[in-house]
């Protein structure tokens, strides 16, 4: 089972009726190579025999800028900062401000372990580890000598 991109927060049935990652979206390719948001980071997603490991480009942030959350079995990620300065001289003021902020919400498959998910930040990189129940890990083949 794949992760599967949640495109709009208000309707997740139609996420849920997916199979697997192209099939959620009809317009998997437009969405996103042709009409790519600017405020949606980059997100990248391996699966291994173990977990599922998520990197997010987030460069600017702070640790402190991220909510994360788990929520009805949903990776939701937002992040907010905010900048403002002021120069004040005899005859004048000058203050300026920006403001930025991204969310994104990936639909978790059901073999992961929600207590085990770890996430972590470090030059610009949002990276998750989200372990597979150990139930559904692959596992070496057992090799049964034949006597």
């Amino acid at each position: 089972m794949s992760l599967v991109k949640f495109k709009h927060r208000t309707s997740p049935l139609r996420s849920l009726m997916a199979s697997d990652f192209f099939n959620n979206n009809d317009d998997f390719f437009k969405d996103n190579f042709l009409n790519k948001k600017m405020d949606e980071p980059a997100l990248n997603i391996k699966e291994t025999d173990d977990d599922f490991q998520v990197e997010l480009a987030a460069p600017g942030y702070s640790k402190k800028d991220f909510d994360v959350n788990i929520d009805n079995g949903y990776l939701n990620i937002s992040a907010k900062k905010s900048n403002t300065t002021e120069e004040k001289e005899d005859d004048y003021t000058c203050k300026e401000f920006s403001y930025d902020s991204f969310e994104r919400s990936l639909l978790l498959p059901d073999s992961i372990e929600d207590e085990k998910v770890k996430a972590s930040y470090k030059d610009g990189i949002l990276k998750f580890n989200l372990s597979k129940k150990e139930a559904l890990k692959k596992h070496a083949p057992k090799v049964i000598e034949v006597s």
